[in-house]
């Protein structure tokens, strides 16, 4: 347990938890016996705005059928999906109601290891409202693949992550949500991952502006260079994002990407990981364009490319 300021601490959960809601969905599922039959789950949410929109992750409302709000003051209302990015895993729901309370945002670009954060959210299905765990920030520029998706730029925690606690916020000890909490390892003690909260800024931006999600597209597929993989495969540079597949027909096909590119750049700026890719490409819309510095067998050149729109998640 990391040394804490008291005060502080409960002047945060103070804070965040008005803005901290209770997502409850039904979704019909395939039972063997009865066939098709009614499904429940569980999750959190955060008010991201007074309008009534609601963050939370993509993988509580994915599917569902029916979307049950819970305030903390225990008011219930419907929800409707309005937004998703299955690649960031992040859903953004809307009820309607006005003058909800609004959670205040930090920067989780400005995060460090070591810093206290404190996840809020209803592991569970607990009553009495919102709990809090309370840990630090163990990692930053974390990736976590599955089968089922590939998750990026993640905070890690060892504050406690149950059941329940996904799409509640990860918050600094002001009070201030840097991370939508996302997954726990479940074979491990003290491992959980939190969405950057400067992710779900563009997500809210795109609504807001656009009426839906409109994530750029690359179509590649690759892993951060390490000195070791620079040594395996006889690289000239020590960091850059090693290119290990190239979607068919995707945008970096089309404009001459190749599978063993070495990107070290783009638009100017210098690409050590993968991080650096997609934090470049927040700032990106589909049709708009990027250029690559690429090495490539020994020789160095420039790739101009036309982003498409994600497709399904995919990188």
């Amino acid at each position: 347990m990391p040394l804490i300021d008291e005060d502080a601490a409960t002047k945060a959960v103070e804070i965040i938890i008005p803005s901290v809601v209770s997502i409850t969905t039904v979704q019909l599922g395939v039972e063997w016996l009865f066939g098709v039959t009614p499904m429940k789950g569980l999750g959190s949410g955060l008010i991201v705005d007074q309008s009534g929109l609601i963050a939370t992750n993509h993988h509580v409302v994915e599917s569902a059928e029916r979307i049950s709000v819970t305030l903390s003051t225990g008011e219930v209302l419907t929800g409707q999906v309005v937004g998703t990015a299955r690649a960031l895993d992040l859903a953004v729901v809307k009820v309607m109601q006005s003058g909800l309370p609004e959670a205040h945002l930090g920067d989780s670009d400005s995060l460090k290891m070591g810093q206290v954060v404190l996840a809020v959210g209803n592991p569970l299905g607990l009553a009495g409202g919102p709990t809090m765990t309370c840990g630090v920030v163990s990692a930053l520029r974390r990736n976590l693949y599955s089968e089922e998706v590939r998750l990026e730029d993640l905070i890690q925690t060892d504050a406690a992550i149950n059941p329940g606690n996904s799409g509640g916020p990860l918050v600094n000890l002001k009070g201030e949500a840097i991370g939508i909490n996302t997954a726990v390892v479940p074979f491990a003690q003290g491992i959980g991952f939190a969405i950057p909260i400067n992710a779900l800024r563009r997500v809210l931006e795109d609504i807001k502006k656009h009426g839906q999600v409109m994530l750029p597209w690359m179509g590649i597929y690759g892993i951060d260079i390490t000195p070791i993989y620079a040594h395996q495969y006889n690289l000239q540079v020590n960091e850059g994002v090693l290119v290990t597949a190239v979607v068919g027909g995707g945008p970096a096909e089309r404009y001459g990407v190749r599978n063993m590119d070495v990107v070290i750049g783009m638009d100017g700026a210098k690409v050590k990981g993968f991080v650096d890719i997609r934090r470049a490409l927040r700032t990106k819309y589909p049709g708009e364009s990027v250029e690559l510095d690429i090495l490539r067998s020994g020789h160095w050149l420039k790739a101009n490319l036309i982003l498409g729109e994600e497709p399904s998640g995919e990188e």
